[in-house]
């Protein structure tokens, strides 16, 4: 065996080992040698034209028979495919979540539904990324669920631009009943008062918030207005995602949290009317947080109460490699500023420029205290 070359040994081992399976799969009957030849033929097409491994091409084959003489059709799908710019990774993902795909007819199902999402601004590398995220959209009709929901979509979002927004957040859009769903929700928001351009808001950047049963919508929004925010304010869509964003037991847990740590319900809404996200923040953040600035900031709770989006900063990308950073600034009389808070907020780009790279010729070293690459003790002039 030492002289056959490797690929052809390979081919062999896999050979043997689909006889195997397929002989042990099927149960002896009059039509076991055609089974057992088609369920070959299957596993080495998704393995060999699909790019599927064989454990994979195996599973598959289970929920899919490809017949031989079929071939051109299957063919023509995985022509169409790469020619709409699918990947090869791509293809096996669609392939093994949707095997069935392999058997479309490409003029009749498959390129007029392509062709609705490319007119409507899937382009690019959009319209696989889509595809692959979601393969039922292939499945569904045009007519009856895709155009629907797209037109559903436009009435409120307008433009090509926002719909495709709205889709890459929630693939699913395409093909869930939209209108029966959301219609509801958005008839409640503006029966409350939430102007249309806010609802677009919600639509656009929060999809699967608005797809909540309206029940739990109803509750949310009384809730956000108990918190003192009124549904003409842009911040109520934000509290209000984060509200129907989780079940009233983790809502409660999270409360309890903050007044454990000495908050009243007072400042608890206050902070929530100003950034919403502090609520949306993991029980075990919101106390790690809290510690840090507290113990190691040294600040006033009546500070992060006036500015809660402090706690929705990472404490290992943002708030710790600052503050290490500004300490160490000023114990150098390199900082101009005693209060040092507000430069956990401003944008990356400025804090590198004015308080790293600006001092790396008195502190060689500083970019990699920022990066967490050395602790602060080992820097020195």
């Amino acid at each position: 065996m030492a002289n056959i070359p490797f690929r052809n040994f390979l081919c062999f081992v896999q050979k043997r080992f689909l006889k195997t399976s397929v002989t042990v799969s099927i149960s002896p009957s009059s039509s076991s040698s055609s089974s057992s030849s088609s369920s070959s033929f299957t596993v080495q097409y998704l393995m060999n034209s699909c790019g599927l491994p064989l454990e994979t091409a195996l599973s598959t084959s289970q929920k899919l028979q490809l017949d031989e003489n079929n071939l051109q059709r299957h063919e023509s799908v995985l022509t169409f495919l790469k020619s709409q710019g699918f990947s090869y990774t791509q293809i096996a993902k669609l392939v093994t979540k949707r095997p069935k795909i392999l058997q479309s007819r490409v003029e009749e199902t498959l390129r007029p539904k392509i062709q609705f999402l490319i007119d409507n601004g899937f382009l690019g590398s959009l319209l696989p990324e889509l595809i692959a995220a979601n393969p039922a959209i292939l499945r569904r009709a045009l007519n009856s669920q895709i155009k629907p929901s797209y037109d559903f979509l436009k009435v409120y979002l307008g433009t090509n631009e926002k719909i495709v927004a709205a889709i890459k957040r929630t693939p699913w859009l395409l093909t869930s009943d939209v209108k029966g769903t959301m219609q509801p929700n958005i008839d409640l928001l503006i029966s409350e008062g939430v102007p249309l351009d806010s609802v677009a808001k919600f639509i656009m950047f929060q999809p699967r918030a608005i797809l909540q049963k309206v029940d739990r919508m109803a509750h949310a929004v009384e809730t956000v207005k108990k918190f003192g925010l009124q549904p003409s304010v842009p911040m109520f869509i934000y509290a209000l995602r984060v509200m129907v964003s989780m079940s009233d037991s983790t809502w409660n847990r999270k409360i309890e949290v903050y007044k454990s740590l000495g908050w009243s319900e007072e400042e608890i809404e206050s902070a929530f009317r100003s950034d919403p996200v502090c609520l949306a923040c993991s029980e075990e953040k919101i106390k790690s947080a809290i510690d840090f600035f507290v113990n190691t900031m040294k600040l006033e709770p009546k500070v992060i109460i006036a500015y809660p989006k402090l706690l929705t900063y990472g404490m290992d990308t943002r708030l710790r490699p600052r503050y290490n950073v500004l300490k160490l600034l000023e114990s150098k009389e390199l900082l101009q500023v005693k209060k040092f808070t507000w430069l956990l907020t401003i944008n990356e780009k400025r804090f590198l420029d004015e308080y790293v790279i600006k001092h790396l010729n008195q502190i060689p070293n500083l970019m990699e205290l920022y990066r967490g690459n050395i602790p602060a003790s080992n820097i020195s002039l």
